[in-house]
This record gives structure tokens, sequence and C-alpha cells, in this order.
């Protein structure tokens, strides 16, 4: 009798969804035996943003489908089309870790963790974007083998925005991705790229079209697909639109339908083609390939966390507070009045935040 090497045998997953699918040969054909693994966000209402709970699950999640023989690959995914995943739950950040860094410090073991259980999983891992992979979705994402999205997927950080730093993945791997200035221009300015400008930067491996208007597959009209040269001579590739041409667009995707068939297509054809390969060699050409993130991730997480954790005793305390307390279009603290306090010498206290936080503005 096979021994079993799964840590938590039977595990009921409550906040995440595992599935077994058929993997498919190259006729198209389920194979009798085999397996892809579908780890799924399951949290749409929050933009797929991962709780604490959600995390202990996909590390779980990640040892099954890493110990079951029958699995080719691992699609880590996410419900719906408006997201594959956020980041950290940020109502569960402002509510219970704000203010708390010992317990956050916890928190971002089991993050440590996730990411861990990603880079080595003893199968190939396929981000599958469904939507926005945002902040720690992002890191999440690039701790991921493969990456095929959706044509309206868009990709980011928002750390310094919202009072924390990129530090749980991003900063590791960011430069290997896409080089140093570009990783400057997502991790500092949290700038949002296009799934076009993302492809064209090296971030992700393929995009597929998920629009539909009058029955037919449009590429997503809210980006400039082309190459062209800016007045000032840059080339731009895949950023956004603006202007009229913004509101042209949305009018566009307003009357379109969304299909995520291609994707599933997509990510099947990978599978299939990891499929058609020595599992052996496939597994130590993967592992010699992540090394080269897990030896920047391994070089930090720890200290990392250790930082994160104290952060939440301010910038993160104020920033995560305006995020999920403050009005709707004013969700960011006052940056030129907390630079302007913290230039005299003000302390960071409960008098600092009600005076750059948006929920005590009309106060």
């Amino acid at each position: 009798m096979l021994k079993s090497h799964t840590l938590v045998p039977d595990v009921a997953f409550r906040e995440i969804l595992y599935e077994l699918r058929p993997v498919k040969d190259p006729a198209g054909k389920p194979v009798p035996g085999l397996h892809n693994a579908w780890i799924i966000l399951d949290n749409p209402q929050q933009l797929n943003s991962y709780t604490t709970g959600a995390v202990k699950e996909v590390i779980l999640a990640f040892r099954q489908a890493s110990m079951d023989r029958s699995v080719v690959c691992v699609v880590f995914t996410a419900v719906g089309d408006q997201a594959f995943c956020t980041g950290g739950n940020t109502k569960e950040y402002a509510e219970y870790y704000a203010g708390n860094p010992q317990e956050y410090k916890q928190y971002m073991r089991l993050f440590n963790d996730m990411m861990d259980v990603i880079m080595r999983c003893d199968k190939p891992v396929v981000n599958r974007v469904n939507g926005m992979r945002i902040a720690g979705g992002q890191e999440i994402g690039m701790a991921c083998d493969f990456t095929i999205a959706a044509d309206t997927a868009r990709f980011g950080q928002a750390g310094p925005k919202h009072g924390s730093a990129p530090d749980g993945g991003s900063t590791d791997f960011l430069p290997l991705y896409v080089g140093f200035s570009h990783a400057m221009e997502s991790g500092v300015l949290c700038e949002m790229w296009s799934a076009h400008k993302a492809l064209h930067l090296g971030l992700i491996n393929q995009i597929v079209p998920v629009l539909k208007a009058d029955g037919r597959w449009i590429p997503n009209p809210m980006v400039i697909i082309d190459r062209y040269a800016d007045e000032f001579g840059n080339i731009v590739f895949g950023d956004f639109k603006t202007g009229k041409a913004r509101d042209a667009a949305k009018a566009v995707v307003a009357k379109a339908t969304t299909d995520l068939s291609q994707l599933d297509d997509a990510v099947e054809a990978l599978c299939t083609k990891i499929l058609m390969l020595m599992p052996d060699c496939v597994s130590k050409t993967v592992n010699s390939l992540r090394k080269h993130k897990q030896w920047h991730w391994d070089n930090t997480s720890v200290t990392n966390r250790e930082w994160l954790g104290l952060n939440m005793m301010t910038e993160a305390k104020a920033g995560f507070r305006a995020f999920n307390e403050g009005p709707k279009g004013r969700r960011e603290v006052d940056f030129i009045k907390l630079r302007q306090m913290l230039a005299e010498g003000h302390p960071w206290d409960d008098e600092l935040i009600r005076a750059i936080s948006p929920q005590y503005a009309a106060e």
C-alpha cells in the first residue's frame, strides 16, 4: 500500500476551492488517472483578497497538490472576472492587525509559508489571471512558474499608497522579471500596468482576449495595444487610454460580455505541453530556475516580516484604516499633511493619525 505524504488528510476547504480536473492529451481528450489541481481563491466580493483563514488553506492546498501522484500541474486562480487577487484583506488588516504588530508578525509568518509552498511545489504552477493582480496578489502570482492572463487584467503594487512596502516578494522578484527601472516604477510609484505592458516587459507569458461584442472576440479596448512614440519620443506599449478615448472604450466594455473560455483553453494547452514531457526532468528544471527567485526571497523574507509587523504601529495603521473607513474616492491619507507634521517632529500617535485620515476630516 502506498504511503500518504499529505500533512492534513481530508482537509475541508471553506475559504478557497480545491478541484482536481482531468488533464487533457494533445487531442483534447481527458487522460484517465491524471489531473491538474485547481486552487481557487473564493472571495469575489472583496476582489479575492486573502484572509488569514484563506492563507492557511492555500498552504494546505499546495501541499496536497504537491504530494498527489496524479497531479501534473497546479493552476492557481480565483472566482469571477474582476480579480485574481488584490492582496491581503484590508478589512481584516484595518480592524484586527492595525496597531497590533505582534499579531501581524504572526500573520506574515503564514504569508511567508504560503510563498514558500508555492515556490517549493513539486508540480509546475500556472497562475491563471482572471482580473486584477495587485499588491500581495502580484506577489503570490510572481511566485508561480507561468502566468497566463486575460487581456483585461491589471498588474501592480499599492503598498506605498496605503502604508506598506511590497516586501512580501515584489521587492525580491520584480527586478528579476522586469529589470530595476521598471521595478522602481511599479514598486515605488504604484503605477498600474495593463496585461499588454506586463507581457511586453516579460512579467507574464501569455494574454488572451476575454471580451465579446456582437458575438466576436475583441481586444481590450481600454488599452493602447500598438507601440508608438509619445511627444517626448518614449516608446509606449499597452498603456491605459485616457480622456475621450477612455470614455469611448468604457462604452464598448459596457456593451461587451465576458467569456473566460479562451483563458481556460490556454491554461489547459500549457498543462498539456507539460504532460508531454519527462516529469522528473520538468521538476528538476523548474526547481533550478526557481532558485533565482528563492535566493532573493530567502535572504530577505524573515527580516522583512519583522519590519512589516512593526510598521503596523505607524504608516500601516493609518493607511489601512483610511482605506477601510474613508469615504468613497478619499481612501488615502493626506500625504502632504503627514510629511508636514513629521517635518515638525510630531510623533506617530493618535493625534497625527486623526489629522491625516480622511474618515476624520469632517470632524
